[in-house]
């Protein structure tokens, strides 16, 4: 097996699968000390190197180097976290702000990617984030300029890999799920591989599997998917059927108070309506009311909507995205399955059917975990919050097993799976993305904060 090196492992669930295709973790670093107990279970031959990577980074690479001498890793894989990303305040103008982008540390642990990268020398390095990853900016670590994470890590490696991007959904990776998501994969130019790939214009990522537009199936939809998982059905009504024997304590899911049960129960079953769209009560039953409507106008009792009574006594709707309350639509893919998979008020919770959210070893299986993976004790240990807040973070195996089979055969020819075409959209929109993020100049910046300046919202 080739030699591999994983920072912010996670769990390792997404490194089981470019096990599967043929890398062995030496070394894996991970912050959280719990998420990394569990990934060494699953890695048993690795050694973790716990705790903030901006201060251990120098640890990963003696740890490695204590095992490999001067002999470089095939691949480092690095998926730094998400959430300065993806959870930032939306619009352009904050996206096109690198002040406040630089306000989350979090945004700049690339900076760890490339001294890790300097130091080790890996053959290929997979990086993966969220889209924004591409585009939001930061400051420049050094010149203090605007500038997307990704254009940066891209600057401090050109000059001894290739880079190429891809923007993909994995729900076309045979994953039972929309998940889109950015990919930098770098190929060292020392690569021997490398020249023909390029010759035969392909970049390093596997073919998708379920996108029709390139003759593959259908995306796996979430009721082929739980149909194919035979799990028992569960019902949030109370602690007796909402959860199932066996699976390790992990087809469970949370209890609701009798209001919400309610409001859940009035969604019509495999409709991918939402709580919002709700006309009934639960004393008169359904009723002629509007979409704003709050009170039941017979008995002016609360609607069975998302609604919160005010210490005035006044009931208004919940302030939240209409994605929230919602059941999925049986017959697509998943929604994203989130570290909030466990609440009710994040998008697309619900089950298609059944009155409840899906459990945790649902959302597992739906981001393609192996049964056999060993979760050990952290279920009880650290609880299902914990144990989904791991899931909802991880990779999917199914995609990065792909991607690890085509990564394999730069190093090892020939391919088992052939290699994406360089003019397929996924690449060509992820470099329209690093190109639009680079072409952003200082101009702009200073444009942009004086208007914000001006409208009262930049400090």
């Amino acid at each position: 097996m080739f030699s591999a090196v994983s920072l912010f492992s996670n769990c390792g669930a997404g490194d089981v699968g470019y096990r599967s295709a043929g890398f062995r973790f030496d070394v894996m670093a991970e912050l959280d000390e719990r998420r990394l107990d569990v990934a060494l279970l699953n890695h048993p031959g690795a050694v973790g190197v716990p705790g903030d990577l901006r201060k251990t980074w120098r640890k990963v690479v003696k740890e490695y180097q204590k095992r490999a001498g001067n002999r470089r890793p095939a691949l480092l894989c690095a998926c730094p976290p998400c959430q300065g990303m993806s959870s930032a305040r939306s619009g352009k103008g904050w996206h096109e702000d690198a002040e406040a982008g630089s306000k989350d540390e979090r945004n700049l642990l690339v900076t760890v990617i490339a001294r890790v990268a300097k130091e080790l020398e890996p053959a290929l390095i997979v990086v993966e984030n969220v889209p924004a990853f591409l585009t939001r900016k930061v400051r420049h670590p050094e010149t203090g300029n605007p500038v997307s994470a990704a254009n940066y890590l891209i600057s401090k490696l050109t000059k001894y890999y290739e880079v190429f991007p891809v923007l993909a959904d994995l729900c076309h990776y045979a994953v039972p799920q929309t998940r889109h998501r950015a990919f930098l994969t770098f190929v060292r130019r020392d690569v021997r591989m490398l020249g023909t790939l390029k010759r035969l214009s392909r970049i390093p990522f596997p073919r998708p599997t379920h996108d029709p537009s390139l003759g593959g199936g259908e995306p796996i939809t979430i009721r082929s998917a739980l149909d194919s998982f035979k799990l028992a059905s569960l019902d949030a009504a109370c602690d007796e059927k909402a959860s199932s024997r066996g699976h390790g304590g992990l087809h469970v899911v949370p209890v609701w108070d009798e209001r919400v049960y309610r409001m859940v129960s009035s969604i019509p079953k495999n409709s991918g309506k939402s709580a919002w769209d709700n006309k009934s009560c639960a004393t008169c039953g359904g009723v002629d009311v509007d979409a704003e409507s709050v009170l039941c106008p017979k008995c002016g009792e609360a609607l069975l909507k998302p609604i919160v009574i005010e210490p005035d006594g006044k009931a208004r709707l919940i302030r939240g995205f209409k994605s929230s309350y919602r059941r999925m639509f049986p017959d697509r893919p998943a929604a994203t399955v989130t570290t909030a998979s466990g609440h009710i008020g994040s998008d697309f919770t619900i089950h298609p059917s059944e009155n409840r959210l899906l459990s945790t070893l649902e959302c597992a299986l739906l981001q393609t975990f192996p049964k056999t993976f060993d979760w050990g004790d952290a279920l009880q240990l650290y609880g299902h919050t914990n144990v989904r807040e791991m899931i909802g973070e991880a990779v999917p195996p199914a995609f990065t097993k792909a991607h690890g089979l085509v990564l394999k055969g730069l190093l090892r020819p020939p391919w088992r799976l052939a290699p994406l075409s360089a003019s397929d959209d996924r690449c060509v929109r992820a470099w329209r993305k690093l190109q639009e993020a680079a072409n952003s100049s200082g101009k702009r910046q200073k444009q942009y904060q004086r208007e914000m300046s001006a409208r009262g919202d930049f400090q």
